[in-house]
């Protein structure tokens, strides 16, 4: 199939957008394929996570562009898809490839997501986004206001949510096996973060396009580390604030889906972080954070607490709990369920001896991808669409926030206003290098 409806290639006028850098016009209508159809899809970031999310689209859809800043980690990608169109620039893919393109999956950094999915989807394309969706709060709501506003198919990159084991856990907590839940730990087990500093300058890599790779995000020289590896290509950009989000951004929408869907939560309240001193530039080694969430119809307040912790937080060595194959532990008033992406195990055991579990009401996923071609094709939301994503992806990073603000706030999150604590507000809105400054609010 191929979005013939949508005709506003004029709109981004190639040259002056690539020199300017980018556009926001006024929205069009979703392309939707029949179901026997294939989708035009083009991908966005192909090494790394990006050759994943490739191979999970390719499998099913037409794979009509590739793009990425760095030729030699994207070779093995352009070899396969040997049809594919190739840019380094997706402003002039999309350009380009506007009308013979349905979807687009974007794979970048983190601090490269918003663009072009706000490129894409105010062409209106569908899109598949990798987690944690964005690099600010701000951009998070931006990208779920405009996927809803112009009804698009959409799925961020939390594949777990597939895992049958999840469904298992949700159904228990939902079922009220475990009594009613006011308070949740999750953790990654991770001591990963303040990565080396630049040592000195080098120069950059004949294949990589670095100021494409920078894009809105603060410039830097291209750089070693005292280990001889890129500063912040191709991967230690993850635990830099101008370009990553850390271990939680990381980590936080996958491990944080579990009581996210389980207690049917949506924006905290008021946040609390704590952690080791902070550094302006780099995530840090540990980190502690709680979420106020009020109560809805379908249950009491509940405060989670996420974590950035080596042994995972104190309460499960207060508890005698295992570490072991688990991120999450819900403590309700009739016992507790420590889980993770492939256990189960409800306490006291005494409790639940003979437990039988409730029956399964969570259908098994056709595919992670497939639920997301499904929706480009009419066939009803992927259950990681914005709506659910955009919420926990602004959840993670208000952790973020509270940490990098040294300290906790109370949350609107219909106005996306922090108070009580005034350094808090420059983390939840992005600031464009010049030549990108069109999304700004």
């Amino acid at each position: 199939m191929t979005a013939h409806q949508i005709t506003r290639r004029e709109a981004l006028q190639t040259t002056a957008a690539l020199g300017a850098g980018l556009w926001l016009g006024t929205s069009t209508q979703p392309t939707r394929a029949a179901a026997n159809e294939k989708l035009n899809v083009a991908v966005i970031g192909i090494g790394g996570r990006g050759v994943a999310n490739l191979n999970g689209v390719g499998k099913t859809e037409n794979i009509v562009a590739l793009c990425d800043v760095d030729d030699k980690r994207a070779g093995k990608a352009y070899e396969r898809f040997p049809q594919a169109k190739k840019y380094a620039d997706y402003r002039r893919m999309l350009d380009d490839m506007e009308n013979q393109i349905d979807a687009v999956v974007v794979s970048t950094p983190d601090h490269t997501h918003f663009h072009p999915s706000m490129i894409a989807m105010t062409m209106g394309k569908h899109l598949y986004c990798e987690k944690p969706m964005a690099h600010s709060v701000w951009e998070v709501r931006e990208m779920t206001k405009l996927a809803a506003k112009n009804k698009l198919a959409t799925q961020l990159g939390m594949q777990r949510h597939a895992l049958a084991n999840m469904h298992r856990a949700v159904e228990l907590i939902k079922s009220g096996t475990i009594g009613d839940v006011s308070e949740v730990y999750s953790w990654i087990s991770s001591t990963r973060g303040m990565p080396p500093e630049p040592v000195k300058t080098a120069p950059v890599p004949e294949t990589l396009d670095w100021d494409l790779w920078i894009g809105p995000a603060k410039f830097r020289p291209y750089a070693v580390n005292s280990k001889g590896e890129g500063a912040l290509a191709p991967y230690n950009w993850r635990f830099w604030w101008d370009y990553g989000t850390g271990e939680t951004g990381n980590w936080g929408c996958h491990i944080l889906d579990i009581p996210f869907w389980a207690l049917d939560l949506k924006y905290p309240t008021r946040v609390a972080a704590s952690g080791p001193k902070i550094d302006a530039e780099r995530t840090p080694t540990e980190m502690l954070t709680s979420f106020n969430f009020p109560a809805n119809d379908k249950r009491g307040p509940v405060k989670l607490h996420w974590s950035q912790e080596k042994n995972g937080p104190t309460i499960l060595k207060e508890k005698g709990l295992s570490l072991k194959g688990a991120n999450t532990l819900f403590v309700g008033s009739k016992g507790m369920l420590l889980t993770g992406f492939g256990s189960l195990k409800l306490f006291p055991g005494d409790s639940f001896e003979g437990f039988k579990s409730p029956k399964a009401t969570i259908p098994d996923s056709p595919g992670f991808y497939k639920e997301w071609t499904d929706a480009c094709k009419g066939e009803g939301p992927a259950t990681c669409n914005f709506d659910y994503s955009g919420p926990l992806s602004e959840t993670v990073l208000l952790g973020n926030t509270a940490y990098r603000a040294g300290g906790g706030f109370d949350w609107n999150a219909d106005t996306l206003t922090a108070t009580g604590n005034e350094s808090a507000k420059p983390f939840l809105h992005s600031e464009f290098r010049k030549g990108w400054e069109e999304f700004t609010s």
